[in-house]
């Protein structure tokens, strides 16, 4: 995976919420530097997340005591994320990590998934602490979040036969490893269009192959491109539901693509961008809408 590595551009110029920000990273990579040792093992794994959890929670404090120093006024909205984050998405993480028996690859999926989480979070609530945050991505999608989530873990529960929990409501094009990609186009009433990009991390790719193959187990070598289509074509159709797109839409191999397509297409900019974990690995669930029939 790729390296997680301090930038300058994450200081938001509060001396104790900067000097934590680095030390979280630090703590990141050296965890990376772990799983990449020759001796690496669970235990080590386990006592570098739980180092990594305690400093975390123990940042959340300093910053909100911050906060309410200033009178921050997003305090509360600010102070929830912590807790979501501490109570939903931490739990969820270690318990993949636990049912992993602390593989490295799963630490490894914890580290990205956190340092994504972190760095997305630094450059939008953290900097709007002292007025530098980010505009505002085009669309309020907020209302539909939870909406989205369930029917996504719906999906992922009839295909994959695995939950999905949301990490980030700010997917930003991160690499998620080796995965797979696709994405589909909608024609809805009233002349409005929908465009759908999905990712999956490939351990998450190949469990759906495996099914669809009546677990018999299938090598990544040996996976067909009809393969790739019979997986997400369930998914599209699933997902589908939710924007009230009962025809049914056949993805042929034009719909499918590389790392490189997928970052061509996802550039395009789709306001709506999610990425949620399992424990094989992570989905990625981006959305727009056009106007027009797509010709």
């Amino acid at each position: 995976m790729e390296s997680v590595v301090w930038d300058d551009k994450f200081n938001i110029g509060v001396e104790i919420v900067d000097k934590a920000h680095a030390k979280l990273f630090r703590i990141m990579k050296k965890l990376l530097e772990v799983t990449e040792g020759e001796e690496a093992n669970a235990n080590n794994y386990k006592e570098g997340i739980k180092y990594l959890e305690a400093y975390s929670m123990t940042h959340f404090l300093e910053e909100e005591t911050y906060m309410r120093s200033i009178r921050y006024k997003g305090y509360a909205q600010h102070k929830r994320i912590h807790d979501s984050f501490r109570d939903k998405t931490l739990v969820s993480l270690k318990r993949d990590l636990e049912l992993s028996g602390y593989s490295m690859s799963a630490v490894q999926r914890f580290v990205g998934i956190m340092s994504s989480w972190l760095t997305e979070h630094i450059m939008r609530e953290d900097q709007a602490i002292v007025g530098k945050a980010v505009a505002r991505r085009s669309g309020d999608f907020s209302s539909q979040i939870a909406v989205l989530s369930r029917a996504v873990d719906r999906a992922v529960k009839d295909v994959f036969q695995l939950d999905a929990k949301l990490i980030s409501e700010n997917y930003k094009g991160q690499n998620i490893g080796n995965g797979y990609y696709c994405y589909q186009d909608y024609d809805l009433d009233g002349g409005i269009g929908l465009q759908l990009l999905l990712g999956l991390e490939e351990p998450l790719f190949m469990r759906g192959v495996n099914r669809l193959k009546g677990r018999k187990r299938v090598q990544i070598a040996d996976v067909t491109e009809n393969d790739r289509l019979q997986v997400f074509g369930p998914l599209f159709q699933k997902i589908g539901k939710i924007f009230q797109t009962e025809t049914t839409y056949e993805i042929t191999w034009e719909n499918l693509l590389d790392r490189d397509g997928f970052r061509t297409e996802f550039m395009k900019g789709y306001p709506c961008s999610l990425l949620f974990g399992t424990k094989l690995g992570s989905m990625i669930f981006c959305y727009r809408s056009r106007k027009g029939k797509k010709s």
